[in-house]
């Protein structure tokens, strides 16, 4: 590759760093080309996308470009890709992690996100998080849960005044 075309690569570099809400870093070695397709797809679903990198244009473009992603330089070692999380980065970790599963041959190493270099062991963590929009049906549930709790109570008082009224009514008769 000639200079301009390495100028050209670490400036997409630069862009799809700054980007992205999270970056994952994968050693691909031994992959089929079926199977990166296979985890290119899955990662679109969850607005990701895998791509295998220049570990020194991506140090250039970090260190350029990208000051706050300087801890994510020291990762870039050997033949790797990156996935890059562009939405819900749970999600996108998620879909990495069981690829990794399925397949042997990827290996997640670590990641980057909110400017903290994250181990494999955080990754994990982070998989087993629910998704987002299980996490907001939470919060809204444990807000509407009292004023349920609430209108049962007021509900029983008008109910049990009601029964009282009949079982009079009852007794008169």
């Amino acid at each position: 590759m000639d200079r301009n075309g390495k100028l050209q690569l670490k400036t997409e570099l630069a862009e799809r760093f700054q980007k992205s809400t999270a970056v994952i870093v994968a050693e691909y070695r031994g992959l089929t080309v079926q199977q990166v397709s296979d985890l290119r797809v899955k990662l679109r679903g969850a607005d990701a996308e895998f791509k295998v990198i220049k570990n020194r244009v991506a140090k250039k473009a970090i260190e350029a470009d990208v000051a706050e992603m300087s801890s994510l330089s020291e990762a870039l070692k050997g033949p790797i890709g990156v996935v890059y999380a562009y939405g819900d980065s749970a999600q996108a970790t998620k879909t990495a992690l069981e690829f990794e599963k399925e397949n042997p041959n990827f290996v997640v190493t670590s990641g980057h996100m909110e400017g903290n270099l994250v181990s494999k062991g955080d990754l994990k963590a982070i998989a087993d998080l629910p998704s987002k929009e299980v996490l907001m049906a939470q919060i809204v549930g444990s807000l509407v849960s009292p004023h349920r709790g609430l209108l049962g109570v007021l509900n029983g008082v008008s109910r049990n005044l009601v029964q009282v009224i009949n079982a009079i009514k009852d007794k008169k008769s």
